[in-house]
């Protein structure tokens, strides 16, 4: 497909998005309203002090016996025969843990199946979601994949068993799961993604006008803005880091010493970066909020986060950063916003062995 051909209307796949090693071939409202108590109540904690305010990540976090994961395991009940062989895999299968920007994880579309079965997959996804964050994916689907029956979805393992499972969603700009904890000391079940294109835009302008995302955007920004000189000069970095998953990569000890510490900004400015975080999972559940806060915690908490602004891919040249990052040891949170915005996130209790 050519350059023109993605630029128009409603691409399939963009130059930044494009299909990658999926099994299947990718065939193919703003501020709606404020998030509700709960997600509200799992980011209220402050992660400043040193008390141990969270449980440990693998005591919270979603259960087999939450919404989205009962109605996984409903799902999979309904697959029968060839569907089973089409989209089930067994739970080590390295398809489960893997992310891309814009792929198909099988061939099948959640169109493709029964009015049933659709019906129990918008049912799990929207209980992965906050009642705000539901409603900016069902826009981004519309503009990036024709809507949520496009996308593609699979179950690895034995949902509704004493058994791990997950079920993962993949399509264009979105991989997102619900594992019910199956995987320990990982936040989201491992690392997912989410952007968009904003009205099918490909080259979004410099306000990235009616992205659902940008307002993580603006947030970051903010946090910038209060920097000082000497600030500045170790927060931002001229060449941003690659629009993939390598950049999701948890590091450990060999983080390296480029953006700016945490722990060296004062604490009005360590409050801003905390909300950032809170704004950043708003769109998601309550559960999983509450697990990357735990993950957080047991990885040195706010402190051990470094703060980085890009100057690559300066839409407009204004000096307002559309790519950067929030990353710790066993933290990364990439948001690509050049052309259009990307956003790559993998949290853990602790970085892998290395």
């Amino acid at each position: 497909m050519s350059d023109s051909q993605l630029r128009s209307g409603r691409p399939n796949a963009c130059e930044v998005c494009e299909s990658l090693d999926g099994v299947g071939d990718v065939s193919r409202r703003e501020f709606v309203r404020s998030i509700g108590a709960a997600v509200a109540a799992a980011t209220a904690v402050p992660l400043l002090g040193g008390s141990r305010a969270f449980a440990a990540a693998g005591e919270t976090g979603p259960s087999p016996s939450s919404p989205a994961e009962t109605a996984v395991a409903r799902f999979y009940k309904t697959l029968k025969g060839d569907q089973r062989k089409l989209i089930c895999f067994p739970f080590d299968h390295p398809l489960r843990s893997k992310v891309q920007n814009n792929w198909a994880i099988v061939k099948p579309q959640i169109k493709d199946m029964s009015k049933e079965q659709q019906a129990l997959c918008r049912e799990i996804f929207k209980n992965l979601c906050s009642e705000d964050g539901y409603e900016r994916f069902m826009r981004q689907m519309e503009d990036d994949y024709d809507g949520f029956e496009s996308y593609h979805v699979a179950v690895f393992g034995e949902p509704g068993s004493d058994k791990p499972f997950e079920w993962v969603l993949s399509g264009r700009h979105d991989t997102l799961r619900a594992d019910g904890n199956s995987v320990a000391g990982a936040a989201f079940g491992g690392p997912i993604f989410y952007g968009h294109a904003a009205d099918g835009h490909f080259n979004e302008d410099p306000k990235h006008t009616n992205n659902v995302w940008w307002y993580q955007g603006e947030r970051a920004n903010k946090i910038f803005a209060t920097l000082d000189d000497k600030q500045r000069a170790r927060a931002l970095v001229a060449k941003a880091d690659p629009d993939s998953p390598r950049a999701a990569r948890l590091l450990g000890d060999k983080l390296g010493d480029a953006g700016m510490p945490v722990g060296e900004l004062d604490s009005q400015q360590k409050s801003m970066v905390e909300d950032l975080v809170k704004d950043m999972l708003r769109p998601f559940r309550a559960a999983d909020s509450q697990e990357v806060f735990a993950c957080l915690r047991e990885a040195g908490g706010i402190d051990k986060l470094r703060l980085t602004y890009f100057k690559e891919g300066d839409i407009g040249n204004d000096g307002v950063w559309d790519m950067w990052k929030v990353e710790g040891p066993a933290f990364a949170w990439y948001f690509h916003g050049s052309p259009h915005v990307h956003t790559w996130l993998n949290v853990a209790s602790r970085a892998p062995q290395t």
